[in-house]
């Protein structure tokens, strides 16, 4: 009889346990919910028509995006999601974009690049570029902010000359703001288009991590000063809260 109660009891206790694994494994339906209700989604990607569906763990990402940049986000913040364990890319861009190289490539570029960081303002920074020399042009709050937008841009791959003709005046006063927060897989996505982005961190085979804002930073770096820079521009990143650096140096 006590072994018929212990098999019984063992069976319920298997039986739980099962139930507890299969309902925290994230299903189908709920990624493809975290997908779309993701920061990057909802606001970079937001005038994109974008279709997300998940078999397996597997993502396929169908339709149209206005920017080449975009596929790279969204293939990004889908992948970083709890429960992916891949994701296929099948965007298509809405219309032929800038060539590779030209003015207008390299003006969305820099845009993207100061659309990213925090500490500076890309909706008041007009960006102008001929022949690879990109000017500046708008407000920033202040003089540290006017150096730091034009030591972003100066560092995007294909900028041959910077100008930076920014003027310093305080924003006007308004109604703060609340910021949504920022999910993980947005916030990896956003720190890896960054980093690749800039040129001195472009070549650089870094693996990103993000957990409630703390984004890890591993891989390899050939000097300390890249090591430094790739934990400064990181750190910059909307909804980054800190960085653990543990990129070594060979």
């Amino acid at each position: 009889m006590n072994m018929k109660y212990t098999v019984i009891a063992t069976l319920a206790v298997g039986s739980v346990l099962g139930v507890r694994a299969h309902a925290t494994a994230p299903t189908d339906a709920k990624i493809e919910s975290s997908v779309r209700k993701s920061y990057v989604y909802k606001h970079n990607l937001k005038n994109d028509d974008i279709k997300v569906e998940a078999l397996d763990g597997v993502v396929t990402l169908t339709g149209t995006v206005s920017e080449d940049y975009h596929k790279s986000l969204a293939t990004e913040a889908a992948a970083a999601q709890d429960g992916v364990k891949s994701v296929t890319d099948r965007l298509e861009l809405k219309a032929a974009g800038p060539a590779t190289g030209s003015d207008a490539w390299l003006t969305g570029k820099v845009k993207s690049v100061l659309l990213f960081h925090r500490s500076v303002s890309a909706m008041a920074t007009e960006v102008d570029s001929k022949d690879g020399v990109v000017t500046l042009s708008g407000r920033a709050e202040s003089q540290a902010q006017k150096d730091l937008t034009g030591e972003y841009a100066r560092d995007v791959e294909g900028v041959k000359e910077l100008r930076n003709e920014l003027t310093v005046a305080k924003a006007p006063s308004k109604t703060r703001r609340i910021e949504e927060r920022m999910d993980d897989a947005s916030i990896t996505s956003e720190v890896k288009l960054t980093l690749l982005f800039h040129r001195s961190t472009s070549a650089l085979h870094t693996q990103v991590k993000t957990r409630k804002g703390v984004v890890t930073l591993s891989g390899k770096a050939t000097s300390a000063a890249e090591k430094d820079l790739s934990e400064k521009i990181v750190g910059d990143v909307k909804g980054v809260k800190s960085v653990k650096n543990d990129i070594t140096v060979q």
